[in-house]
């Protein structure tokens, strides 16, 4: 399933590294481009385990993130319920939101499962949008950040908060891959890539779909639940489908189907959102125009480029090491 692993946890400590740099050395701006960051990075690592490696492409996880962010809003501010319950529940909620759209969506397919995930998340936008609960256009404010007193630790320091979402990015990356190498994420390899046999081998399709959509929605939701901490504010915006488009760039961008491309991806979009947009109000199109060179060059994103330049060279030295750890084998005669 995952190739040349060597290069992808060398990309993975590099990653790690440099975020434990930024998180350790930068001022208040630096942090909030970093937490941005890896906010983001769980929402296409949601995507990526459904669109990567169940062909299932959704254009409904920005507004799973954005259920998750106004589901921790409201039952932390409005219900008056624990913190830690209030995020637990945000979670769940997103998780069973995301069960119900794929196993709804998972009776279609390509396109047409393309426009169903599109249509449930406007459906929510709308309702979010109109509903007084929400806030209506002007959104809620007065969200509170998770209170880690006990262990020392104090989540409105903008430092914490960072380490904060970089340890839980940390436990959703490991998670993923526990997800994958299970029973269930091998199933849902074998239904992307032959889905009529996996049927004929007495699969339940549908569920293992809707199983996996499910847990994807609840990493997008702790992504949103985050992502509300991080603001203290939220709006419907949050659920517009253009978020989900971002998401789906991003994944693209990175590396669809390798799980630390669209991480890659992530940080990548992030900086030249900031970089690009104090210099032109039109950074969507140079985003766009590397998205397409990207595709052009039939390359898997910036990770699969750098897989298809550098993978073989990891693979050969990793080779090459091991051989010379082997035991040199004694000759006696006969």
């Amino acid at each position: 399933m995952f190739r040349h692993n060597t290069l992808r946890y060398t990309a993975l400590v590099l990653l790690a590294a440099g975020a434990l740099f930024q998180a350790f050395t930068a001022e208040y701006f630096g942090l909030e481009i970093l937490t941005e960051i890896l906010i983001l990075a769980m929402l296409v690592l949601a995507l990526d385990i459904v669109a990567g490696f169940g062909g299932m492409v959704s254009l409904c996880h920005g507004a799973l993130m954005g259920v998750g962010a106004y589901a921790y809003a409201v039952l932390s501010t409005k219900a008056g319920i624990a913190l830690p319950v209030a995020m637990a529940g945000s979670i769940a909620l997103t998780g069973a939101a995301a069960w119900v759209i794929g196993a709804i969506g998972s009776r279609s397919h390509g396109i047409y499962f393309i426009m169903a995930t599109l249509a449930f998340g406007q459906l929510a936008y709308s309702y979010v949008f109109e509903a007084p609960l929400f806030g209506g256009d002007d959104g809620l404010g007065g969200i509170s950040r998770l209170d880690l007193s006990l262990i020392g630790v104090d989540l409105n320091n903008s430092r914490s908060f960072a380490l904060f979402c970089l340890a839980t990015l940390g436990a959703v990356y490991g998670a993923s891959v526990l997800i994958l190498r299970s029973g269930l994420g091998r199933s849902l390899t074998g239904v992307m890539h032959n889905e009529q046999r996996m049927r004929a081998l007495g699969l339940t399709v549908w569920r293992v779909k809707a199983d996996v959509f499910g847990l994807s929605g609840m990493i997008a939701g702790l992504a949103g639940a985050l992502a509300a901490q991080h603001i203290m504010y939220i709006s419907p915006g949050l659920l517009s489908w253009t978020v989900s488009g971002e998401a789906l760039v991003v994944v693209i961008l990175g590396g669809l189907g390798t799980l630390v491309g669209p991480v890659i991806g992530a940080a990548a979009f992030v900086v030249l959102k900031h970089e690009l947009s104090s210099v032109t109000t039109y950074w969507h199109l140079v985003v766009g125009v590397i998205l397409i060179a990207v595709v052009m060059s039939r390359a898997n994103g910036i990770f699969g480029w750098i897989e298809a330049r550098w993978g073989g060279v990891f693979d050969r030295r990793l080779a090459d090491a091991t051989r010379k750890q082997e035991p040199e084998e004694v000759l006696t005669d006969a």
